[in-house]
């Protein structure tokens, strides 16, 4: 169980009220007279997200109150209730009603409270919840594991975390759930046909990885997760202003999401045969990076012209991707912090996600609604990938126009995988700028517990 969690019927939890404005009047009339006056005198309205501590009659904490939205708003937030212990003092707490979703409640709760603390204290006020009937626990559970291994990942700075140190992150989780690893490391990357991910480490002295693990039954589906796992991205010789590199320590943002969901799969023990690809690099400036203007191979034999080095991203993802397609898998989902123009277009809290087939992209979106970890599709815009075109080599890596940069970094993508019977592309932020409920400012999953939801609902 969870350290935040309390088994159900645990003794002397704060009751929890959950309140709609529908159910408001009939909340208010159970109150007690004092209750009642406190909130006159405090002037207390149940708006969502807005919490009220009452006192019972020695004074001490009787009650609490958490305006929630109503059952038929709009878009109606799942995670909501992550805000609530943040307003609330430490203690043992219970839901005393439905507060929509529970099991995203609960999450919620968990995932609100994380906090960094590798080079810190870690907070001593938590706020504890027994755990409501009829919620799974081990759903709960290996959700919030997920969750703060992925923002762990995220929010450790490039000088503790590079690609070795990823390597020892997917060993880890590997030793945990009994699956097999392995590592193609440096100029062995060029042996192993995957030159583009070499290429694009080899202008630092951390040495470029693919990352493997393999987990479950020879014969049961097979599903391959790729996470970009650029470590830290200077932009390369087309370097980066400072402004743009202060948060570049997340451009392993997709690894993070991709190992997370690895674990979620594996802790569930869905019937699938796991693959976990994570081309993890640091994209440096020195005498050995690759240079604009470059070509080289890839390993599925097209050749790539080097238009920008700072859209290296695409580059790495290539050669996972090729390598994935060859076992033809059922599905190829890959993650990446690859693009500004995502977020130009959706903001940092809502990923574009791009795939040809049109049920995957409904049960996606469908889920990421449903438990608090949205995505939105965006079109493979085929007319679009002629701008990628390239008079020296087969294609180039970025466009000259300007335009569609999200598409188009799809678009190039697409071009590698052509086995899979399904690929799936998140253009993922991975980083939440302002806090939200249930989601701290810092580095965060997004778009694998979606993901998680529509693979369970498949294959579980």
């Amino acid at each position: 169980m969870h350290p935040l969690l309390r088994p159900a019927g645990s003794a002397g939890a704060i009751a929890v009220t959950f309140v709609t404005p529908q159910i408001w009047p009939s909340v208010r009339d159970r109150l007690k007279p004092a209750q009642k006056a406190f909130l006159g005198a405090t002037g207390y309205e149940p708006k969502p997200g807005k919490a009220a501590v009452l006192p019972d009659a020695k004074g001490e904490i009787g009650a609490v109150l958490f305006g929630i939205e109503a059952e038929d708003a709009a878009h109606r937030d799942p995670l909501l209730v992550g805000r609530l212990p943040g307003l609330i003092p430490a203690g043992l707490y219970r839901f005393a009603n439905d507060p929509g979703d529970a099991e995203q409640a609960v999450l919620a709760w968990i995932t609100g409270q994380y906090r960094f603390t590798r080079y810190g204290k870690a907070p001593t006020k938590e706020a504890l919840l027994v755990l409501p009937a009829g919620v799974d626990e081990a759903a709960v559970t290996r959700a919030a594991e997920a969750v703060t291994l992925a923002r762990d990942l995220v929010n450790t700075p490039a000088n503790d975390l590079g690609p070795a140190e990823l390597e020892e992150a997917v060993r880890a989780l590997a030793k945990r759930h009994r699956a097999k690893v392995s590592a193609i490391v440096g100029e062995e990357l060029i042996r192993a046909g995957l030159p583009m991910i070499h290429a694009v480490g080899m202008g630092s002295p951390r040495a470029p990885r693919l990352i493997d693990l393999t987990w479950g039954r020879a014969n049961d589906p097979r599903v391959t997760l790729v996470g970009k796992g650029v470590c830290f991205d200077t932009g390369g010789l087309d370097i980066k202003p400072s402004s743009a590199m202060l948060l570049m320590k997340k451009d392993m943002g997709g690894a993070a999401a991709a190992i997370g969901l690895a674990h979620m799969v594996m802790a569930a023990k869905l019937p699938v045969r796991l693959r976990l690809l994570v081309p993890a690099v640091e994209n440096a400036v020195s005498g050995r990076a690759f240079r604009p203007g470059d070509v080289f191979p890839t390993r599925k034999g097209l050749t790539v012209e080097i238009g920008n080095t700072d859209a290296e991203g695409r580059l790495v993802l290539a050669d996972a991707l090729a390598l994935a397609d060859e076992e033809a898998p059922e599905l190829i989902a890959d993650f990446a912090t690859l693009t500004g123009a995502a977020r130009v277009a959706l903001g940092p809290d809502l990923p574009p996600v791009y795939t040809h087939d049109d049920a995957l992209a409904a049960e996606l979106m469908a889920a990421g609604l449903k438990v608090g970890d949205p995505v939105w599709r965006l079109p493979l815009w085929k007319p679009y990938a002629a701008g990628l075109d390239s008079k020296i080599a087969d294609l180039n890596n970025v466009t000259s126009g300007g335009f569609a940069g999200s598409i188009t970094a799809a678009l190039f993508l697409d071009r590698f995988v052509e086995k899979a019977k399904a690929w799936l592309h998140a253009d993922v932020y991975a980083w939440v700028p302002a806090e939200k409920p249930g989601r701290p400012q810092g580095g965060e999953l997004q778009a694998a517990r979606a993901l998680f939801e529509v693979l369970k609902a498949r294959f579980g």
